[in-house]
């Protein structure tokens, strides 16, 4: 019997038992039918992952209430003492984006936990012996970090708002800050779960996830400009993914906010990073359960 947390799309079987129309015998044929193989595999993983907000929908809210103090403390009391230059922009506005990506990394980062337990229950077995791509396995659970990602930056946007933040609210500045949201989970989501793939359990994994939140968020732009920081921070910064999220972001979301890097080179960056990734978790994945 098909476990319901497995359950996707008509098309596909999130097992991966049954090959789907644009393959034979589980061999996809010829270039689009294996492109079509892959997002249909994809797109179930991702479906099966986010059906389990169901489980605990106020999973989303818990984890924006962090962002939201950022926001109503740090962001408050730094911009009554403008001690932070940021240019055309009051600091509650050019912490927003920063506060927006923060919440994305921190969803993103944990996430490889969720690998652990699927091995530990026998479901991780199961989408091995199957015939899907392990990069499609990889991008699906990428893609639900991403959903996730989007529904708690909906709660933290609110929330600016109603603080007094001047945000782009046009279409098309939405649009762009959300494919960089989705990005920015990707990347982090992608990225723990090759370490998962290394420590192999949750006490590690944990330890792990923790010492690298802050360090990350901290050596960002995310609560001050690049041009503060010193030297060596700078260099550390401009390798750090967090750094054209936010960068993005900023020049997307807040009216009068301008790109450092140019957002050109902010999504060069984030697609680069995304792909290596995936190609190193994918490598990785068979791994866990060894």
């Amino acid at each position: 019997m098909k476990s319901p947390e497995l359950a996707g799309p008509p098309a596909a079987s999130a097992e991966g038992a049954r090959p789907s129309a644009s393959t034979r015998d589980g061999h996809p044929q010829g270039i689009l039918g294996a492109v079509a193989a892959f997002a249909e595999q994809a797109l179930t993983i991702a479906w099966a992952e986010t059906r389990k907000l169901r489980r605990d929908s106020t999973e989303i809210f818990t984890r924006a209430v962090q962002p939201v103090l950022w926001l109503g403390i740090f962001g408050v009391i730094m911009g009554r003492a403008r001690a932070i230059p940021t240019g055309p922009v009051g600091y509650l506005d050019f912490l927003v984006p920063g506060i927006l990506a923060q919440s994305v990394l921190f969803v993103a980062i944990f996430y490889g936990i969720s690998l652990i337990w699927e091995r530990d229950l026998g479901i991780l077995h199961k989408y091995l012996a199957s015939p899907a791509y392990r990069t499609a396995l990889v991008a699906g659970k990428a893609a639900s970090a991403g959903i996730r990602a989007l529904l708690q930056a909906v709660i933290v946007g609110l929330v600016a708002v109603l603080m007094g933040a001047h945000l782009r609210l046009s279409p098309l500045p939405l649009l762009g800050s959300a494919v960089f949201i989705v990005l920015g989970a990707a990347v982090f989501s992608t990225f723990s779960l090759a370490v998962a793939c290394v420590v192999k359990t949750r006490e590690r994994f944990m330890g792990i996830g923790q010492l690298l939140t802050m360090p990350l968020f901290f050596a960002s732009n995310a609560i001050y400009p690049l041009s503060l920081m010193p030297r060596g921070l700078q260099v550390l910064s401009r390798g750090n993914p967090l750094t054209y999220q936010v960068d993005a972001l900023r020049a997307l979301m807040i009216e009068g906010g301008q790109s450092v890097t140019g957002l050109g080179l902010d999504l060069a960056v984030e697609l680069g990073v995304l792909l290596v990734l995936v190609a190193v978790a994918a490598r990785l994945y068979p791994t866990t359960v060894n």
